[in-house]
């Protein structure tokens, strides 16, 4: 080969490689696992402008939750062209109900009656730790959500999360933020154990070290176990809104140092599989 043209073959190849052995290809789409557009209080950004913040993002499908679910009723409703939204019930009507909502029979009427509208795919986000799990209401949810084939997105620490599997075992769940910090050997014997978990990634810790490379704990947990982690805004509050894109930047910086089978299936592979969809209604 003429060595201009060799050289230019070897910048191109430079171009294109990406971190991780894997090769630039067209933008990632992105899952958003953990969505809140909540009303109480007033949200701050106006359906259009969420909208907006999706689409720049690359975001084109979302779990939906909202407290209370007036604002997922809002996000099914607008039916927005390239954005597939998948909606969970809240099982809460204002904050208050985080503290006692496992006890409280008016909770499970609240999930029977937004279930009627026929168009749900899973409970929660619902917080839970400990012993609360154990309770009457907590059990008859999970059943609720089995015999219905319903997922749960469960912000519980490790006890709560095996008292929920020991309700009924054929239970769903997606576990929000991956238990914050529980060791990734830990999460990988969780991942084992228990075929229907899976584990979704905001607010996580230890995924990168300085500078933003991979830690090699978590490299080794993705290699095993790519098909089983989803991405999350978890926008609680305005400010996660407001730091919405440099959320995902981060998230597209570690991604693009995985492979790229990998990478696909956390940012979008695995909840189209979970939730059977498509990113387009």
């Amino acid at each position: 080969m003429h060595p201009v043209l060799l050289l230019a073959a070897s910048l191109i190849m430079a171009f294109v490689m990406m971190p991780g052995g894997s090769t630039a290809q067209t933008r990632l789409e992105i899952f958003d696992a953990h969505l809140h557009y909540n009303q109480e209080p007033a949200p701050f950004y106006s359906l259009e402008q969420v909208i907006e913040v999706f689409k720049r993002n690359g975001v084109t499908g979302i779990v939906a939750n909202s407290r209370p679910n007036k604002g997922t009723h809002q996000l099914v409703e607008a039916e927005t062209p390239g954005l597939w939204v998948v909606p969970f019930i809240r099982p809460y009507r204002t904050r208050a109900d985080i503290q006692t909502w496992f006890n409280d029979s008016a909770i499970f009427d609240l999930i029977k009656s937004e279930y009627a509208r026929g168009y749900y795919r899973g409970i929660g986000e619902f917080h839970i730790y400990g012993k609360s799990a154990s309770s009457e209401w907590v059990k008859k949810m999970v059943d609720f959500a089995v015999e219905r084939r319903l997922f749960l997105h469960a912000h519980c620490d490790e006890e709560a999360l095996l008292i929920l599997f020991s309700h009924n075992p054929k239970v769903k769940i997606v576990w929000l933020h991956t238990g914050f910090s529980t060791p990734p050997n830990r999460v990988a014997e969780l991942l084992d154990k228990f075929p229907a978990l899976w584990a979704e990634l905001s607010y996580r810790s230890g995924i990168t070290e300085s500078g933003g490379q991979l830690s090699q704990e978590w490299k080794d947990l993705f290699a095993r176990h790519s098909d089983r982690f989803m991405l999350g805004s978890d926008t609680w509050i305005n400010e996660r809104w407001f730091g919405y894109d440099t959320i995902f930047k981060e998230y597209r910086a570690w991604l693009a140092q995985l492979p790229a089978d990998q990478a696909a299936r956390i940012a979008n592979g695995n909840a189209k599989r979970l939730f059977g969809g498509t990113t387009a209604r």
